[in-house]
């Protein structure tokens, strides 16, 4: 299959790396992905002592199956780069790099990782959340081999662009689209942008719905309580299963056949919709597999 990463990453749960209570709850949530952070929601003050109760919090495990990655402060800060070489030695599965900009600071990110020692599957995902950012993003996709995913950033863009948050997000479509073709170009992931009214649950469940048919993996969140929903979302539906079950056997008997080609309940079936039928397949399994 083409540039497919079947890990489930429907939702990925932003939490404060000062918060111990948080993190320890954030091994029972049903998230398929947690973000500590060490950026926007620790104090100034803190961040030095978040540093060690992340890592404390990742020595003592019990995370699962779940994705962990954690969210550094940005190079123009005092902490931003002893962040990155402090989370190169935590058992985690990403650095979090926000305001990404340049392919210059993601390669700027991977030595300091290299020369902590990190380990080579210790991934790299780029906050997209500047205009600038979403300008390059090309470039910052290709950068490296550790680039594993883009975390839209649409809180901190929406203020640079100085648009509005929309039902629609009509301001946000040319940026999340251009970052979408980016991340599919390069073959890594991509992550949409938090939702900010935690009393609007209509409203949430709509944008996750426009993620997803925009070609989102999954959504990044500010609270448990919308974990479900996002998982529901994202997530491949019964019907949608069965669906690529359906024309991966039909295909599969033409091919015995000598056909390239099959028609399935009225539709033209060709190779290009197998292969994403076994997309989908694949994040059906491993979702399953996590048991959430």
């Amino acid at each position: 299959m083409t540039n497919f990463d079947a890990r489930p990453r429907r939702s990925v749960l932003y939490m404060p790396g000062s918060n111990t209570r948080a993190m320890q709850k954030g091994r029972e949530l049903p998230a398929d992905g947690l973000i500590l952070d060490l950026e926007d929601s620790v104090a100034p003050e803190a961040k030095v002592e978040a540093r060690a109760l992340i890592k404390a919090a990742l020595d003592e495990g019990g995370y699962g199956s779940r994705e962990i990655g954690v969210r550094t402060n940005g190079f123009d800060t005092e902490w931003g780069k002893d962040d990155v070489a402090a989370v190169a030695g935590m058992k985690c599965h990403a650095v979090v790099l926000p305001k990404v900009e340049t392919a210059k600071m993601v390669l700027e990110a991977v030595e300091i990782l290299e020369k902590a020692g990190a380990p080579e599957d210790m991934k790299i995902w780029c906050m997209m959340e500047t205009p600038l950012g979403i300008l390059n993003a090309r470039e910052i996709a290709f950068a490296h081999p550790r680039v594993g995913c883009f975390v839209m950033g649409t809180s901190d863009l929406q203020k640079d662009l100085r648009c509005r948050h929309t039902p629609d997000r009509l301001p946000f479509l040319y940026a999340l689209q251009h970052c979408i073709m980016a991340a599919r170009a390069a073959g890594i992931a991509i992550l949409d942008g938090v939702h900010l009214d935690l009393s609007d649950e209509e409203g949430f469940r709509k944008s996750c719905v426009q993620g997803l048919e925009l070609g989102m993996d999954g959504k990044t969140l500010i609270h448990p309580k919308t974990i479900d929903a996002a998982n529901e979302v994202f997530a491949p539906a019964e019907s949608e299963v069965a669906w690529a079950r359906k024309i991966i056997d039909a295909h599969a008997e033409a091919a015995k056949a000598g056909k390239g080609l099959v028609v399935v309940d009225g539709k033209l079936i060709e190779n290009l919709h197998v292969e994403d039928a076994k997309r989908v397949l694949a994040l059906s399994d491993a979702i399953n597999a996590r048991g959430t």
